[in-house]
């Protein structure tokens, strides 16, 4: 499946995308600037810290960026049905194109998704079959660069030894305690917040059942086969190899299974 890009024009998409970036550039710039490095540089912690904060940072923008520009599974205008499945496709009432089913048509990018979860604000992007797997990621990545900030914060005050060289002329160490508030109050935002969406989106590939679907109500057990957890995160991810379920760099490829278990809802 080759990468395609998805630009969806939404002022208030914008503005959730570009504090989710404002907040990753707080932390990137402000966690090593004051506990990172000044303690690297004491003695008080292995360089090998910095590098693994800096690799799960990276991970992290990758998802995200990723997430809100690959296509989610829009579908074309005129799409060829294979004559062996038009009994798992339905007539949108909205645009009027046929979809398979569970698909379903966002309004606010104005088409209809391939197995859409939900349309999400803070990547400015549906989140549907084809970037859910990023999506995934980028909660994966959010959380533990927010555990891993929140920890260096904490240490920095309670655990290391007090620093003995300390620059007064910089600006971050002279407003050093407001400047780690407001770190720790957003990442203590952040982590509660990007913990319930991820165990909510953990739930849901768990049962096979989408955001929508859930709201919906049209997802009864007795109605579907159940799948296995790594059937169902295979699905997702696009791949059985458990380690590239959380490499951000690679190209998903549809796992093939059989249309009607794909399609049972």
């Amino acid at each position: 499946m080759g990468l395609r890009i998805h630009f969806v024009v939404d002022p208030h998409g914008w503005c959730c995308m570009g504090l989710i970036v404002f907040v990753w550039l707080y932390n990137i710039v402000i966690i090593p600037k004051i506990v990172l490095f000044p303690h690297y540089e004491e003695g008080h912690i292995p360089g090998v810290l910095i590098i693994i904060f800096y690799g799960i940072a990276i991970f992290c923008l990758v998802a995200l960026v990723r997430a809100s520009i690959t296509d989610p599974g829009r579908l074309p205008e005129n799409p060829k049905i294979p004559h062996g499945e038009r009994e798992f496709w339905e007539l949108c009432n909205k645009c009027n194109l046929m979809r398979p089913k569970r698909s379903h048509h966002c309004s606010r990018c104005g088409h209809c998704v391939r197995r859409m979860d939900h349309h999400c604000p803070w990547i400015n992007n549906c989140v549907g079959e084809d970037n859910h797997w990023l999506f995934l990621q980028l909660c994966f990545y959010t959380e533990l660069l927010t555990c891993y900030a929140l920890m260096f914060s904490f240490c920095h005050y309670y655990y290391f030894l007090p620093l003995k060289k300390r620059n007064l002329d910089l600006f971050v160490v002279r407003h050093e305690l407001a400047i780690m508030r407001l770190a720790a109050f957003m990442g203590i935002t952040m982590l509660v917040g990007i913990t319930g969406l991820f165990y909510t989106q953990l739930i849901g590939i768990i049962t096979d059942t989408t955001s929508i679907e859930k709201m919906s109500n049209c997802c009864e057990d007795i109605s579907r086969p159940r799948k296995p957890w790594q059937q169902t995160f295979s699905e997702v991810f696009g791949t059985r190899w458990k380690i590239l379920w959380f490499i951000p760099f690679r190209q998903r490829q549809p796992l093939r299974v059989p249309y009607h278990f794909a399609n049972h809802v």
